[in-house]
């Protein structure tokens, strides 16, 4: 009787724990992520919106990979770029080795080359640089940084100098018939990596070393009181992502065959994925994909629109960090809740009378700015200027009173509409809460 039960009772708990529920939500998303992979270039068919979508590709991998780092690892870097651009380099190195015949190695796995560069070069630095946490962390990565990038312009053997180094990607017999000359050819390569890159780092964060990085970000002590060591935990962690890293940046390589060590390897660099893995949402694992989106949107086009484009973009930076810190996607999964308990209809008109006003705001002190920058840089080519369809003149009386005063009203109304918005975001707030616990009693 007694093994019977015995029996009985290991069966049903193999049976138990060998269950695991079919997410279907999980497979809709991800399959939605594939198909817009796939679907993107045929929507948008110009040359330079498939430069955008190659950019965006890599640069998912990159702002995912920085995100194990500052999101999952709570460890702010400021050189991240080291990881991307040193990848790049050995990418860029084997692909020219290959044309030459020394090294045969096809071009779809020239990305894993510089992933394990990156891998390389995060084992190299990284046991030093994790050492420390929190400020120190920080300060570490930044001076690697910087001496990785003067180290571009002392050695030129290797990092090409002022000029970089160039390839081409078309060498060696085709891959089943495709010979990546075309763009189109080269976006899907990156797409493929991207969402398996994509896919293997939201594996990750489920791993039990993804889960105590969480730990570790969120109660160093308590991690050591339990018997892990911190440091190796980053260590392992800061491995990761640069492997991603290094993927990311032997993608870049093959879609522009040309590496210069100046740019790849800057602070700057690293600073940009710093900023739009944060305005993303560096607390969910979608955030850093909305950020490398916005990345290649602002350099391409919105540098593009205006020459103050750097300052635009660091204005939006300070206002994220003042009223949304968790970056759009927490805005995003904070309207998912509201529409979950059926709370989101009521606001519409407030986001309404929020967006209005605030772009009001925006367009007066937006014809400041250019005003500004024209009287600084274009002072010689007159004091008329064209702006969104408008004709302003920067030394014009009633040009400027006409900004500062679309700019003074329209925030002015903004601020009315925000306290308005505010007591009722609270209210619909209490009420959700109430729900809960209702439904909790229950």
């Amino acid at each position: 009787m007694n093994s019977t039960t015995t029996t009985i009772a290991d069966s049903g708990a193999t049976s138990y724990y060998r269950f695991k529920p079919f997410n279907v939500g999980r497979v809709i998303i991800w399959t939605l992520f594939a198909a817009m992979l796939i679907v993107a270039p045929m929507v948008f068919r110009s040359s330079l919106a498939l430069t955008m979508l190659s950019q965006i590709g890599y640069l998912i991998i990159i702002c995912l990979s920085y995100n194990i780092l500052l999101g999952q690892g709570g460890m702010l870097s400021f050189g991240h770029a080291v990881y991307t651009g040193l990848g790049s380099f050995i990418a860029i190195h084997a692909m020219n080795m290959a044309t030459k015949g020394t090294f045969n190695i096809p071009l779809v796995l020239i990305p894993l080359v510089g992933g394990l560069a990156g891998a390389f070069f995060a084992i190299l630095l990284g046991f030093v640089t994790t050492k420390k946490s929190g400020t120190t962390f920080a300060m570490i990565t930044l001076g690697i940084g910087e001496l990785v990038a003067s180290m571009a312009l002392m050695f030129p053997e290797f990092f090409g100098g002022e000029g970089g180094i160039t390839t081409d990607r078309v060498y060696g017999t085709a891959f089943f018939g495709i010979s990546f000359g075309p763009a189109i050819q080269v976006y899907y390569l990156i797409a493929v990596y991207c969402f398996v890159c994509t896919a293997a780092m939201f594996a990750f964060t489920g791993t039990p070393l993804g889960r105590i990085l969480n730990a570790v970000r969120d109660n160093p002590e308590r991690v050591e009181f339990i018997g892990y060591n911190t440091q190796r935990v980053r260590y392992f962690a800061f491995i990761i992502a640069g492997f991603f890293a290094g993927i990311g940046g032997g993608l870049a390589t093959i879609n522009f065959e040309i590496v210069t060590g100046a740019d790849s390897l800057s602070v700057i660099r690293s600073g940009g994925y710093l900023l739009f893995t944060f305005l993303g949402g560096a607390t969910f694992f979608f955030g850093p994909i909305i950020g490398a989106v916005l990345l290649v949107l602002a350099s391409v086009l919105l540098s593009e629109l205006s020459m103050a484009w750097l300052l635009y973009l660091g204005l939006v930076f300070l206002f994220m960090v003042m009223y949304a810190p968790g970056g759009i996607a927490s805005l995003i999964m904070m309207n998912l809740r509201l529409a979950k308990y059926g709370k989101l209809r009521p606001l519409w008109g407030s986001y309404l009378a929020l967006g209005g006003t605030a772009l009001v705001g925006v367009l007066g002190a937006a014809c400041m700015i250019e005003m500004t920058y024209h009287l600084q840089l274009n002072a010689a080519l007159g004091s008329e200027l064209k702006f969104l369809g408008a004709t302003l003149n920067a030394k014009g009386f009633s040009s400027w009173f006409g900004a500062i005063f679309v700019m003074v009203t329209g925030f002015a109304l903004f601020e009315l509409c925000r306290r308005q918005f505010l007591r009722q975001w609270s209210t619909i707030q209490e009420e959700i809460e109430h729900e809960i616990k209702r439904g909790e009693a229950l």
